[in-house]
């Protein structure tokens, strides 16, 4: 750790010229300092030309005792002192006060000021004047809402500011006492509010609490009084009581330190009780208390220290504002510096009997007061000397000895000038390699993260200088990560993403000087580089910088190198140069199958084919599905969020097909690819426009039926495979390549394809003029329809552009509606374009329930056409009699009878007759 002390003074330091002895002070927004002493309060200028300047003053009623400023409603809270006793007063509208004898209105809380005198307030300071039953202890303002929280013994008072509106361009501040928060065994030495939070302080403890309102509990719990958290304990009142016990007898019983969070905060033993006092807001009527934390510090007594000593010192709850500017931002590896880091001091200013000190925005409020010392008294002249009178040269002390004080306001210098100094001052250390230069970059990463933070302050040339800044200040801390052989080196990664810094400048930074293969790389900058070429980013090295970080990976993680090649960034690569690598990496026997794949796809660049075909043959085609598994890359890349085939991947299409598909489910079905990405590489491969489907991508959806993903939604896909089948049947559209599966392949392969139902093979023996690529979508489509797996009433809407004049579009309109039960209007198609279908339909489909409808439809249909004759008149008649020997076997003699038309020649009927009548006999 390094400290520097006394390098430069503060930017500006100036004397506020304060009349009397200053006793309290604060801040007051930008650009105001309040200043009691006595019975006055003095509000100077700290910002612009009229730095220190006296802008106002006003008397009080006593002492303050305490003093705080809101920015929010701008006014100023003291609790001041007369008589013994102790007064809440806020004084509103101060800036108005311009001259001492200026008119000042005092109003109390709550009460309504008459109409007539609302508007001299416009142009005057009125002090609110805030009675309490207990006298206040201490005060604080919400930074937000600007609600004021007192501290009474055991309890704290929250007063809601409030603004009556007396006209568009004024109104009326006023408090209303809205909530009492009684907390026992406690004594508050200091609190803080901040938009429901509440932070208590006594001497050793520290409590924070959350106050939320829920509407919804008003009806089950009283609105006036109810308990926040448990009572005390029993133990917890016994330890209480034999502390008091021993401390009475001079001991001093010290409690063992505790930290409570969350939940287990409420067993602190402090009894919390929320009395709601307010009228107008009817949400703090149902606050609820949040238990957040509980602390409670032990002292170190062991050098026998005052008790004074021994005793917290502040607290503060800071609001915490979300800002956009920090998205350039990395949280995944926890690229921040701790906050627990020492502090490098730096810029730092004496100043002699420092006594009380404040902070707010861009400057530091400082009371100094030097003690009086003996002054020696001034030489005598010789002359004097010499007289009867024996002067001793003993100091004495005037008769009026006062304390010198100075009450000053030091402005601090800006975070980029600061963050500049300590970048300077970080460069002695650059060489040494040691923590000290991560240290001192860290700590200026951090100022100006924070100044970033706060952006509602800044100018916009002030954030354009700050965003800078801190985009320098990441590329400095990558580059210490990145050369410093450290536990953290990981963090070199998101520090040079923040940085802005694209791969070529950061390898521009590398010392490049040792070119020996014994150079050492550390673990910084390799792992950078090497998630670099993993993010597919959208740069491209040039050949020089591909071949040194090639040459880098070859030296430090040569398991790495076929990685590194197929990386797009690394395209520029002489291909000589990456073979070469690679060769050795064969010999070294770091072979493996993603090694012979890089060295194929390699060859192909170089144009040896001969080499590439050695390769790929030297594993069997599951292996090399393998390989592209690990190193996705090799076949897909990415640019500008669009997918790019590679020449390898190319080059399977036009020779390895079924390897190419094969590869791409492999990928798919280890998520190293999703269902989009995939579909477009194969449009984008065959380049094929956005309507048109290429064969090869129909062959990936069907090996996806086969391979059955999990992921993939399988209505989806067959809806993507049936409109191409409709589509291609419907425009007689031949595929632009040989499918790699046949129907009956995927029949055996696939169980999501059924076998095609047998009447529709004799309804395709009437069409002769299909050809094969025709036939062989038709009969997929058939397949898919006539499998277990698919919602027939879906496919309704795709079947309009196959029309039923053709023998493929009836028989997949009738398929479809056989599927959905419409027997009896499939045999009146089925009769009318295509009977000798019909007897192998029935006898396929007429089963079980629908088994009557061979005489309640089919027998009357038949004997119907039979009598209109006809061309088809014997065909009908063909089938008329199957129809009646299966339904002589199916009914009895009665029903036989019954279900034979009136009109029919008994001698027609006689053999079935005949039959019917033995069949019973037999029985």
């Amino acid at each position: 750790m390094v400290q520097l002390y006394n390098l430069h003074p503060f930017g500006s330091q100036q004397v506020v010229p304060c009349k009397l002895e200053p006793e309290r002070f604060c801040g007051g927004g930008r650009d105001a300092l309040f200043v009691a002493a006595g019975c006055k309060v003095e509000a100077f200028a700290v910002a612009g030309q009229e730095l220190c300047q006296p802008r106002c003053s006003f008397s009080t009623l006593g002492r303050v005792l305490r003093m705080a400023y809101s920015e929010a409603g701008d006014y100023l809270v003291a609790i001041e002192e007369k008589n013994k006793a102790t007064f809440l007063r806020a004084y509103v509208n101060w800036r108005s006060k311009r001259t001492e004898n200026a008119r000042v209105c005092i109003r109390m809380v709550g009460h309504d000021v008459e109409a007539s005198f609302r508007e001299t307030f416009r142009d005057q300071m009125s002090i609110v004047e805030m009675p309490l039953s207990e006298a206040p202890l201490c005060i604080s303002c919400c930074p937000v809402k600007g609600d004021l929280l007192v501290g009474c013994t055991n309890k704290l008072v929250l007063f809601s500011l409030k603004r009556h509106t007396i006209d568009e361009e004024f109104s009326l501040l006023d408090f209303e006492r809205s909530l009492i928060i009684h907390i026992d065994n406690i004594m508050p030495v200091e609190i803080s509010y901040c938009v429901g939070h509440v932070g208590v302080m006594s001497d050793l403890e520290v409590l924070i609490l959350k106050l939320e309102s829920d509407a919804k509990i008003a009806e089950r719990v009283n609105h006036h009084s109810r308990k926040a958290s448990n009572p005390v304990k029993q133990t917890e009142k016994g330890i209480n009581n034999e502390i008091s016990q021993l401390e009475s007898d001079d001991f001093v019983i010290c409690p063992k330190p505790m930290e409570l969070l969350g939940k287990k905060s409420e067993q602190s033993g402090l009894s919390i009780t929320l009395e709601s006092t307010g009228l107008a807001d009817e949400k703090l009527q149902y606050v609820h208390v949040q238990h957040l934390l509980y602390r409670r510090f032990a002292p170190d007594i062991s050098a026998y220290v005052l008790p004074d000593d021994i005793k917290l010192h502040s607290l503060q709850l800071l609001p915490i504002y979300q800002t956009d500017l920090l998205q350039y931002m990395d949280t995944t590896l926890k690229a921040c510096p701790p906050i627990s880091m020492d502090v490098c001091a730096l810029r730092i200013q004496l100043f002699i009997g420092l006594k009380a000190i404040c902070h707010f925005k861009n400057h530091v409020i400082l009371l100094t007061k030097a003690e009086p010392e003996a002054i020696p008294e001034r030489r005598d002249s010789p002359r004097r000397l010499l007289s009867r009178k024996d002067t001793s040269g003993k100091s004495k002390i005037p008769p009026v000895a006062e304390a010198g004080w100075n009450l000053y306001i030091v402005n601090t210098v800006s975070p980029v000038q600061l963050y500049k100094e300590m970048v300077d001052y970080s460069n002695t250390y650059k060489t040494a390699k040691t923590q000290s230069c991560i240290h001192l970059l860290s700590e200026a990463h951090l100022l100006v993260r924070a100044a970033l933070m706060d952006a509602s302050q800044l100018e916009p040339g002030e954030k354009a200088e700050l965003l800078e800044a801190f985009r320098e200040s990441c590329a400095h801390l990558g580059d210490c990560y990145s050369r410093l052989d450290t536990q953290h080196s990981h963090l070199t990664l998101p520090y040079y993403k923040m940085s802005g810094l694209s791969l070529a400048e950061v390898l521009a930074r590398v010392d490049w000087t040792v070119e020996d293969m014994s150079q050492k790389y550390e673990r910084g900058l390799i792992f950078y580089i090497n998630h670099s070429l993993y993010e597919n980013l959208d740069e491209e090295l040039s050949e020089e910088l591909a071949a040194k970080v090639v040459q880098m990976f070859y030296v430090a993680e040569p398991k790495q190198l076929p990685h590194v090649l197929c990386s797009p960034s690394v395209k520029n690569i002489n291909p000589s140069t990456a073979m070469s690598y690679l060769r050795k990496l064969d010999v070294s026997g770091l072979s493996s199958i993603l090694l012979t794949l890089t060295k194929a796809a390699v060859a192909l660049k170089m144009g040896d084919l001969d080499v590439h075909r050695n390769e790929m043959k030297s594993h069997s085609e599951m292996k090399l599905v393998c390989g592209f598994i690990l190193e996705p890359r090799l076949l897909i890349q990415q640019r500008k969020g669009q997918v790019i085939p590679t020449e390898l991947a190319n080059h399977l299409k036009e020779t390895q097909p079924a390897l190419l598909v094969a590869a791409v489910l492999g990928l798919q079905k280890n998520n190293k690819i999703g269902i989009e990405e995939a579909d477009s590489f194969f449009k984008v491969l065959c380049v094929k426009d956005e309507d048109t489907i290429p064969q090869l991508l129909v062959d990936f959806w069907e090996a996806q039926l086969v391979a059955c993903l999990p992921d993939v939604v399988l209505q989806e896909l067959f809806f993507k495979l049936i409109s191409q089948y409709i589509w291609r049947l419907s425009k007689r559209q031949p595929p632009d390549t040989t499918p790699l599966r046949t129907s009956e392949d995927l029949i055996n392969a696939c169980g999501h394809y059924g076998l095609i139902y047998p009447w529709v093979h004799v309804l395709m023996s009437s069409d002769s003029l299909a050809d094969e690529y025709y036939t062989g979508d038709l009969s997929k489509l058939q397949s898919l329809i006539c499998g277990p797996s698919f919602d027939i009433a879906s496919i309704i809407p795709f079947l309009e552009p196959l029309s039923e004049d053709t023998v493929a579009g009836l028989s997949v309109h009738v398929l479809c509606r056989t599927r959905l039960k419409e027997h009896e209007q499939c045999l009146d198609v089925l009769l009318e374009r295509c009977p000798e279908a019909v007897i192998p339909y029935a006898n396929h489909e007429l089963k079980e329930e629908n088994r009557t409808l061979w005489w309640k439809k089919l027998l009357p249909e038949l004997c119907q056409r039979i009598k209109h004759g006809g061309e088809k008149y014997r065909l009908y008649l063909s089938l008329l009699k199957e129809t009646l020997s299966v339904v002589a076997v199916e009914l009895e003699l009665k029903d036989f009878l019954n279900v034979l038309p009136e009109d029919g020649t008994a001698a027609f009927f006689l053999p079935y007759l005949l039959y019917c009548s033995r069949k019973k006999s037999l029985t």
